[in-house]
């Protein structure tokens, strides 16, 4: 195990980017780094939930064109970061995949291995066409 980083705005900003690469490249290795094992994924269509443990995410995402091969810029922000104390974090970002727009929320929390996300729930923003 990696021993537990300082905490600092530096690092989680770091493993922020590191889910911006993975998604941009479709890297389930960066991916299966980024989130904790045991992390699940929410959204909320047509009033179900639906919930994804990252192992099947994490083959979802694999098994994607990424945007990167297909030549599109990299599209992604950090809209707002909520400390919840030094070792958790809420960070709410937009993020662009081919032509859907996506806002998460990303709980991370700095741990053994880390800054992890934890959580995410996401929601599709819109389609461009």
């Amino acid at each position: 195990m990696q021993k537990q980083k300082m905490n600092s705005t530096t690092d989680l900003l770091s493993a922020v980017q590191t889910y911006f690469d993975a998604l941009y490249y479709c890297d389930t290795e960066m991916l299966d780094k980024i989130f904790h094992k045991n992390s699940s994924l929410f959204d909320v269509d047509e009033g179900k939930v639906f919930v994804e443990p990252i192992d099947s995410f994490s083959k979802d995402v694999g098994g994607r064109v990424s945007p990167a091969s297909k030549g599109q810029e990299p599209e992604a922000e950090i809209l707002l970061i909520d400390w919840l104390s030094p070792s958790c974090a809420t960070v709410k970002i937009r993020i662009r995949a081919h032509n859907n727009v996506f806002v998460d929320h990303l709980g991370f929390v700095n741990g053994e291995d880390g800054w992890q996300i934890v959580s995410k729930i996401w929601h599709l923003e819109k389609i461009i066409n």
